[in-house]
């Protein structure tokens, strides 16, 4: 026969077992990125650029944007520029020279809630850069808005200056998003299973404990 105290052991367990089903079941924390996402410009629409500015060689008229912000996935939810992207706008006052091509640039360092280190966020601003005929977007983008930071791996960190510190770092960004119908797969929270089985544990420590009482407490025989 268990003895009692065995009993009261494995109850405590199921009942330990309970709670870290439980505190698996917690809504799972999406993480976001502070970056500059980079941005092409195309039939009045941003579009993310899916190359880095190095590997990309933009064509007379183009129009590219910067964005620094605190964006959860690269390219679905990252957050666009903010304001007018018009080239003949931007590029007004830069007359066309042979051999060479204009680029506006559209460059947002984002809002005080996207800063980080009690930094300021410079105002938005654009730009029309004149660079040679066979210059990348980095070239453009170096040609106005020094100085440029990069980290070892090549990747942007600051445009003019902006930030001073920090390079893509992670930023916990609250519950992950609930499941679309382009991703069939639960994010948001528990899944049925997880709460069948807390159950199940649960039924067991109640059970458990159920046993333990009615063997210090047995009653009395029927007449």
């Amino acid at each position: 026969m268990r003895r009692p105290g065995t009993v009261a052991a494995t109850a405590a367990a199921l009942a330990a077992a309970v709670a870290v089903l439980l505190a698996a079941a917690a809504p799972a924390q999406a993480t976001g990125y502070r970056y500059w996402s980079y941005w092409l410009r195309s039939g009045g629409a941003w579009t993310y650029a899916q190359t880095g500015p190095a590997m990309h060689v933009p064509a007379d008229g183009t129009v590219e944007g910067w964005r620094f912000a605190v964006s959860r996935d690269a390219a679905a939810k990252a957050v666009q520029p903010r304001g007018a992207a018009d080239f003949a706008t931007i590029c007004a006052g830069t007359p066309a020279v042979k051999g060479s091509k204009r680029v506006a640039l559209v460059m947002d360092p984002g809002t005080p809630a996207d800063a980080s280190g009690g930094e300021t966020p410079p105002a938005p601003r654009t730009a029309c850069a004149r660079v040679p005929s066979d210059a990348s977007s980095a070239d453009a983008l170096a040609a106005v808005a020094r100085p440029l930071r990069y980290d070892s791996a090549g990747i942007l960190c600051a445009i003019s200056g902006y930030p001073r510190a920090g390079c893509g770092e992670a930023v916990a960004s609250g519950p992950a998003p609930a499941a679309s119908s382009a991703a069939p797969h639960h994010d948001g929270g528990p899944s049925v299973g997880l709460y069948a089985g807390a159950a199940a544990v649960a039924a067991l420590a109640g059970a458990a404990v159920w046993q333990t009482r009615r063997r210090r407490h047995p009653r009395s025989p029927q007449p």
